[in-house]
């Protein structure tokens, strides 16, 4: 990182949705490229870690492996913390996985907890707020939540990880919604995620000269 930058501070929110995987590479990779982290982990969350990542405790060690100090873990329940308040600066924040039931807290307005709290100074401070829905079919209640929080500012960026980078494992499909999360907050990583380094290295021939196989513009 070039000494002159200003390092970025992002709150990472990991719910009960399915994704654990999503949410260590993703602090991982922030913490890679030197931005302070503050994760907030809710009760869902923390059994979401133990039934996916067997991580039973809340402490940097035990999610990422290691220590860092620049990952601070925030209590899920002092509405009081720092991140409650919009006078901390931060670069935004991603709530990844996000459960449907966060979904439609967070488009209610609520903010009985810090989890929420923090999502609703994100929204009123106008910095970047992006939820990572990976729950599947969607209802229209979901889905009307989702609009109602793309309409207040938000990005709705669900784990729907893309086949043309020619994944080869799990890890694989992480880093592709990793890189995508990354990339919404201008954090440099070396992710193999984009189509324009698949042009660039020549391995176009997925993409067919007539896509739709009718002659379709």
């Amino acid at each position: 990182m070039n000494g002159q930058e200003k390092s970025k501070r992002i709150i990472v929110a990991l719910t009960g949705a399915s994704g654990a995987p999503y949410a260590r590479r993703l602090v991982d990779c922030l913490l890679e490229a030197g931005t302070q982290v503050h994760l907030v982990i809710t009760p869902a969350g923390q059994r979401l870690l133990a039934e996916e990542l067997g991580v039973s405790e809340s402490s940097c060690r035990a999610i990422i492996g290691r220590d860092d100090d620049r990952l601070i873990i925030q209590p899920y329940r002092d509405v009081g913390a720092t991140i409650a308040s919009g006078s901390l600066l931060t670069d935004g924040m991603i709530i990844c996985p996000c459960s449907s039931n966060r979904l439609a807290s967070i488009a209610a307005g609520l903010g009985g907890n810090l989890l929420d709290r923090a999502a609703a100074v994100t929204l009123k401070e106008r910095r970047l707020l992006v939820l990572v829905p990976r729950e599947m079919p969607m209802s229209r209640i979901d889905l009307l939540n989702a609009l109602r929080l793309t309409e207040s500012g938000a990005v709705i960026c669900p784990a729907s990880p893309g086949f043309y980078m020619h994944p080869k494992t799990i890890d694989d499909l992480v880093d592709f919604v990793v890189g995508k999360l990354l990339d919404l907050f201008g954090i440099p990583h070396e992710l193999h995620t984009r189509w324009s380094d698949q042009l660039a290295s020549g391995s176009t021939a997925m993409v067919p000269d007539d896509p739709c196989g009718d002659g379709c513009p």
